[in-house]
């Protein structure tokens, strides 16, 4: 159970990052949703836990986290394909 709503957080955190950077919700790349979720809140919300001194257990720190990590990471994703395209 824990698997699935790791997932399913992940590509709620993926999603809300592609509408923060201009997409709309008719054309938001659910796979790439997942992955930069789930990358995004590996990598930004185990750091902001980690920095803010919260170690492992689920704060708002890492929410948060996880929310900016998965907008870097989708924001590195489209600068990538945008500059592979041109």
């Amino acid at each position: 159970m824990l698997f699935i709503g790791i997932i399913a957080f992940g590509v709620l955190v993926g999603g809300l990052a592609q509408l923060l950077l201009g997409k709309s919700m008719q054309t938001v790349n659910w796979p790439l949703a997942v992955a930069c979720g789930l990358l995004g809140s590996l990598l930004g919300g185990l750091l902001a836990s980690l920095l803010s001194g919260d170690g492992l257990e689920l704060r708002m720190s890492g929410l948060l986290g996880s929310f900016v990590g998965a907008v870097i990471v989708t924001g590195a994703w489209g600068y990538l394909q945008t500059r592979r395209g041109a």
